[in-house]
């Protein structure tokens, strides 16, 4: 009854040009398709002929790949643009459709929960990344390439650290930290050093470069400024 008052509502005032609000017009089905496709599917159920039906039905759908290109990233896309031929018809169209009618009940249907175990992390400030990559470092056997491997991890690690905690940290502290965070499967060769760190560079937290240089970009302004007028 509601949706026979709104399409009066509609008629009415198409037929006086008055101003119509989309909160007036009977609601889409599927509103990415737009009103212009509603009102062909809803056409499409007037037509009594059945081959006349199915062959407007076919149109339909390559209007509706045309409005949604983005359907042919999709496997088996020609499969959803029936199923929403269907949702658009309120589930009431009568159609040879190459596909079987979804039922109205699928559209209230709760996804399936994609079962993902995560462990908690140990170290909040290397992150979940680096405890991935010391698993896959601990698996390696012993050798030239798992000492590179671990002086590299060993150096992002510090990078890290030094973003998170203070200015200077200790080669060992990062060394115990690999062992701590791979239970002791892997043992840091004796005498790897990572070099120093360079003083250029800073380990500044991330979204505070940003302010930072923007800072020192405005006190150099303002230096020129004050030379200049001197």
């Amino acid at each position: 009854m509601q949706i026979k008052k709104k399409q009066n509502m509609e008629n009415n005032n198409i037929d006086t040009c008055k101003l119509l609000y989309n909160t007036e017009r009977v609601r889409l089905f599927i509103p990415e398709y737009g009103r212009n496709v509603q009102k062909m599917v809803d056409y499409l159920k007037t037509i009594e002929d059945r081959e006349k039906r199915n062959e407007q039905a076919r149109a339909i759908i390559k209007v509706m790949e045309i409005l949604n290109p983005s359907v042919h990233l999709q496997e088996d896309y020609e499969h959803k643009l029936w199923d929403h031929l269907y949702i658009i018809s309120g589930f009431d169209l009568d159609v040879d459709s190459p596909y079987p009618a979804p039922a109205p009940e699928s559209l209230h249907e709760r996804p399936e929960v994609v079962p993902i175990t995560k462990k908690p992390i140990k170290a909040n400030h290397y992150g979940r990344n680096i405890e991935s990559i010391i698993d896959l470092i601990a698996e390696k056997e012993d050798g030239e390439v798992k000492t590179a491997m671990i002086r590299s991890l060993a150096v992002y690690m510090r990078q890290q650290y030094l973003i998170w905690n203070k200015d200077t940290v200790a080669d060992e502290t990062i060394f115990q930290d690999i062992e701590k965070l791979s239970d002791h499967r892997i043992k840091v060769p004796e005498g790897l050093q990572l070099g120093r760190v360079d003083s250029g560079v800073n380990y500044s937290r991330p979204g505070m470069n940003s302010s930072k240089s923007g800072r020192n970009q405005n006190r150099q302004r303002n230096n020129q400024k004050n030379h200049r007028k001197k």
